[in-house]
């Protein structure tokens, strides 16, 4: 099979090429996407942009990709910030690695190079989060770079046009398209090659019922030739999902609660969180009794509180689990929290101050309108 694909990349010639690289140009021009991270040489803007859509839709970037950098407008201004705001304005787009990963490289970049981005893909690598492929969009969008870019939809695109039927996430799958990415590259206006490349992978070349019939390269297709546009590329397979059940305890003592600092190595390090715990062996979808509760939040914290009825059951996702969050209201007892920046008593009013999870600002907003 392996063979099988090689040689279709060695039936790609000039002519090919050619006739490729002026269809999907023709068809940019008028069907392009307008977004507001294109056309503009800014390296600072399309490293925000491209980091945001990691595991992220355009759709749902767009109004995090303007409130951020309308908070931080430049590189030195992301640099300056505390991480805690940094996280803030990132919150609800999940994955927080990628803010810390992006105040790091800020810091980085303003303090060894001038707050200048270096426009060499290797270089670019070293950066904190950085990958191949976000080096590569980093040095063709802002810098016009002819560096080849795979990622999800120009990966869908690849495996089709070259009739790729193996699993294309495997070393040999990677290195034959990036290869071909490579191949396409022409040495002039690679930016904007690589933009209609993706645009045509999103648009067009779409993971369900692709639009063959209106696509501008589909002579150049050799899973249209073949008929089998549908089941190319191989579909990843999902990891087996896990059920489990958690509870969290919005300790309150004088009008203000208890918030902890996640550490490293958690769920959402780096953000803010009431006391939260896993209910081992609690498959029920009913609450757990509150004496349990009361326990369990002893073990976790330390303190003693009286534990007020449920407030809120919410059904989330992270990864491959599926969690049943129970939401409870606690009144403080007695009990001693430590003196340290990671644990803090804090009134409704300051929630909107702290990196919440998606759940914790939901249980935080409930406890504001209670």
């Amino acid at each position: 099979m392996m063979t099988q694909q090689v040689s279709a990349l060695n039936t790609i010639d000039s002519s090919w090429l050619q006739r490729f690289r002026r269809n999907l140009r023709r068809w940019h021009e008028k069907h392009g996407r307008d977004l507001p991270w294109r056309n503009i040489g800014e390296p600072y803007r399309v490293w925000i942009s491209e980091i945001m859509l990691q595991q992220t839709t355009v759709v749902a970037v767009v109004p995090y990709f303007n409130r951020f950098l309308d908070r931080f407008p430049t590189i030195r201004s992301l640099a300056a910030a505390d991480e805690n705001e940094v996280l803030r304005h990132w919150e609800g787009l999940g994955y927080y690695s990628r803010a810390r990963n992006i105040h790091k490289t800020a810091q980085q970049l303003v303090e060894l190079n001038g707050g200048e981005f270096p426009c060499d893909v290797k270089q670019l690598q070293q950066l904190p989060g950085i990958g191949r492929y976000t080096a590569g969009a980093i040095a063709s969008f802002a810098f016009d770079r002819p560096a080849p870019i795979v990622e999800a939809n120009t990966l869908r695109l690849y495996c089709r046009l070259v009739g790729y039927a193996d699993d294309p996430r495997t070393a040999a799958g990677q290195r034959l398209l990036w290869e071909f990415a490579e191949r396409l590259l022409p040495r002039k206006s690679s930016g904007r090659f690589n933009q209609a490349l993706m645009d045509l992978g999103a648009t067009r070349c779409t993971p369900t019922k692709p639009d063959c019939a209106t696509c501008p390269v589909r002579s150049c297709c050799r899973a249209v030739a073949e008929g089998s546009q549908d089941s190319i590329p191989m579909k990843a397979v999902r990891p087996q999902i896990t059920n489990i059940a958690e509870a969290v305890v919005a300790v309150r003592r004088n009008g203000r609660y208890l918030l902890r600092q996640i550490p490293d190595g958690r769920r959402w390090a780096g953000l803010w969180d009431f006391v939260r715990f896993p209910l081992d062996g609690h498959t029920s979808s009913k609450s757990p009794q509150l004496s349990e509760i009361s326990s369990r939040l002893t073990e976790a914290s330390g303190l003693i509180a009286e534990i007020g009825p449920r407030l809120a059951k919410i059904n989330h996702s992270v990864t491959r689990y599926r969690i049943q969050l129970f939401c409870f209201p606690a009144t403080y007892h007695s009990g001693v929290t430590p003196r340290t920046s990671t644990h803090r008593w804090v009134s409704p009013k300051q929630f909107a101050d702290y990196p919440l999870s998606v759940t914790g600002r939901q249980f935080a907003d409930l406890l504001v309108g209670s």
